[in-house]
């Protein structure tokens, strides 16, 4: 597998107090194989210091390859996904939020079905294996369910976790596909688009999460798990 960097897109929103320690985590991890690490941040139009930390950081650690880019306008999380993505030069790619949800540690475990020959795309579970995961919302995790299970049937696929931010494609099949939403639907649409695809190979591996409260700066709320249901039908069919 001729693999040499893992390009990682971080879309980033008013994340100016905690960005610091999630790209200190990724500076940290020791990619397998000696694969290189490119960051890439979009910052959408945020409204605090988010766009000063990430300068200063990029200033104070310039051993790590960032780049960043902002928007000057707020489009939202999908279209700051479409703007990282554009901009990867890795030969795969994978998606981090700003928060500190997921770890970076397991970049890894995302990576080892590729390295390994088997899979195109892996998904990184918060439903299978043993990692620890924070204990929060019902309606979220039974909702979260519901998307899946029906993006499932849509695309026939059996994931067991549709809506994870750990999404690892190969950069130049990302690349190629038109993505519309600009928003949380992201999610269902680029898994519907990546289905349809001749003969992809989808892999899931397990992974932690670390989730947030709405107080500590979780932004996805019940009007983007309509949409969702809506972009799970449009692009499905």
């Amino acid at each position: 597998m001729n693999f040499s960097t893992l390009s990682i897109i971080i879309p980033a929103y008013n994340e100016g107090r905690t960005v610091h320690f999630i790209l200190n985590k990724i500076k940290e991890v020791q990619l397998t194989n000696g694969i290189k690490k490119e960051v890439i941040i979009v910052n959408d139009c945020s409204k605090d210091n988010t766009e000063e930390a990430i300068l200063n950081y990029k200033s104070e650690n310039p051993e790590l390859n960032l780049q960043y880019y902002k928007h000057e306008v707020n489009k939202g999380k999908g279209a700051a996904l479409h703007t990282g993505i554009t901009k990867a030069t890795g030969e795969y790619l994978i998606i981090q939020d700003a928060d500190l949800e997921y770890d970076p540690q397991e970049y890894n475990l995302l990576m080892a079905p590729v390295l390994k020959g088997f899979a195109d795309v892996v998904y990184g579970s918060r439903f299978m294996g043993g990692n620890p995961h924070r204990i929060l919302f019902f309606w979220h995790s039974i909702g979260n369910k519901v998307l899946t299970t029906l993006s499932n049937m849509f695309n026939n696929l059996n994931l067991t976790d549709m809506e994870t931010c750990y999404k690892l494609f190969h950069t130049k099949t990302i690349q190629a596909i038109k993505l519309n939403e600009n928003r949380f639907g992201f999610e269902p649409e680029v898994t519907a688009k990546i289905a349809k695809i001749p003969n992809i190979r989808i892999y899931e591996v397990g992974i932690s999460y670390y989730g947030r409260t709405y107080e500590e700066g979780k932004k996805i709320g019940w009007r983007d798990g309509f949409r969702a249901i809506y972009c799970i039908i449009k692009y499905g069919f």
